[in-house]
């Protein structure tokens, strides 16, 4: 029980952005909080938490045990749910929010088979690339690829994810395949902008990741766009798997570079708070889940 406690203290912490906050929404003194913390990075023997006066921030070894513990609460709260609402059924309206492009190949086509199984829930799907409101758009869950940098909101991951580069076997064939990071600048790079400036491409490089400028004779600020282009032979493309895992099977597509890629930003349903979510929300997230878990998933066309 006290290191279920300690857990849950530290991920109510993360969230709220202060020890003070934390002891208000528990109804506790400060201090009690703080002898949680303790307790959790003496047991771990790591430090979670850099904690001032003012303000607290997450270490590195902070962040990536928050999402572990953010997803075993919300798998602990799910399994409550399950077994206490095992007579109940979902039912009610679902905003969803997701990217464009993703959410045309992995989120719409599945959404007719969500929908049979759950015959009381009604949907409304908003596809867009921007990063939406979730509280001031009334969202009930969006579809974020990305680390999660706000910790306010809880992340439920459904699928991992990682970005590589690809080109057609023609373009190879061509060109020659690149060895090196250092190869891309003999290459012709299908580069991704937004509001007029190129992103640049991740990579793992001597342990350190390093993000790459890279040149090529055409941009485009549309991800379906360099995708097509990758496929016919103009380029490298630096996309994600969700993206070209079937033009990859098929052989359409090829991977480069494949041991410098960096680690990936994977697939989260998100939602701006765990307790009481409703439970057309979590059955929702554990079609996703389900589905994209499927060995073949990514790789079908």
């Amino acid at each position: 029980m006290d290191q279920f406690k300690q857990i849950s203290t530290f991920v109510e912490v993360a969230a709220k952005g202060s020890l003070s906050a934390a002891a208000r929404a528990e109804g506790i003194a400060p201090a009690m909080i703080g002898r949680r913390l303790d307790a959790l990075e003496e047991r771990l023997g790591v430090k979670l938490l850099q904690r001032t006066t003012r303000k607290i921030a997450l270490t590195n070894e902070g962040e990536a045990f928050l999402e572990d513990c953010q997803r075993i609460l919300s798998d602990l709260e799910n399994a409550e749910s399950a077994v206490s609402e095992r007579s109940a059924h979902a039912s009610g309206h679902l905003l969803i929010s997701a990217p464009a492009g993703f959410g045309r190949q992995h989120v719409a086509p599945l959404m007719p088979s969500f929908l049979t199984e759950h015959r009381d829930v009604t949907l409304t799907l908003n596809l867009n690339d921007r990063v939406v409101d979730l509280i001031g758009e009334g969202i009930d869950v969006a579809i974020r690829i990305a680390s999660l940098s706000d910790s306010s909101l809880i992340g439920a991951k459904l699928a991992d994810n990682k970005r590589i580069v690809v080109a057609s076997p023609a373009y190879i064939k061509r060109h020659g395949k690149p060895l090196t990071v250092d190869d891309l600048q003999k290459h012709n790079c299908l580069a991704i902008s937004s509001e007029g400036s190129q992103r640049g491409w991740s990579f793992r490089q001597n342990g350190k990741i390093v993000t790459v400028r890279v040149a090529g004779n055409m941009v485009c600020n549309d991800g379906q766009v360099l995708h097509d282009w990758a496929l016919a032979g103009k380029g490298l493309a630096w996309r994600s798997m969700w993206e070209v895992g079937s033009e990859i099977e098929s052989g359409k597509l090829v991977t480069v570079l494949d041991e410098f890629a960096a680690p990936g930003n994977d697939i989260y349903a998100v939602f701006a708070q765990r307790r009481h979510l409703p439970l057309r929300i979590r059955v929702f997230v554990d079609f996703l889940r389900r589905a994209y878990a499927q060995p073949d998933y990514w790789r079908q066309g």
